[in-house]
Parts: structure tokens; sequence; C-alpha cells
């Protein structure tokens, strides 16, 4: 995966590979739509430095979490 933020590549590569294939349906689109994203956004999300949008919340949260598992 490149996105322009070798960071947002590490977590959100990790994040995929440690749960995508059990996320259902929704939650995968959810995801899809995530990754359309800006990659400034996404991370200031993820880092909790900016809350995310209402819709990403949850989602934004569980990256946070994996991603801090790998610290």
């Amino acid at each position: 995966m490149r996105r322009g933020i070798k960071e947002m590549d590490i977590i959100l590569s990790r994040y995929a590979d440690d749960r995508l294939a059990a996320l259902d349906a929704a939650r995968l689109d959810l995801y899809d739509a995530l990754l359309s994203e800006n990659d400034q956004d996404l991370y200031q999300w993820v880092t909790e430095q900016v809350a995310a949008p209402a819709r990403f919340t949850d989602i934004v949260a569980d990256i946070s979490g994996t991603a801090l598992t790998f610290r």
C-alpha cells in the first residue's frame, strides 16, 4: 500500500493484515470509504490530534488501538 505518508502505510497495512479478514461487509465499506480520505486528515485522526468525523469514529478508534499494539 502506498498512500503518501509512510506512517499511514504502516498503520493501515498492519490494521488490514490483522483485521480485514474478520470485517463484515458494512465495516469493509466503511474502511474503503476511510481509505478515500486525505492522508494528512487520517494521520491526525489516528494519532488523536483531531477528532475523526462521526461516521469514522469507531473504525478510527479500532485502527488507533491496533497501531498502539505495534509500538
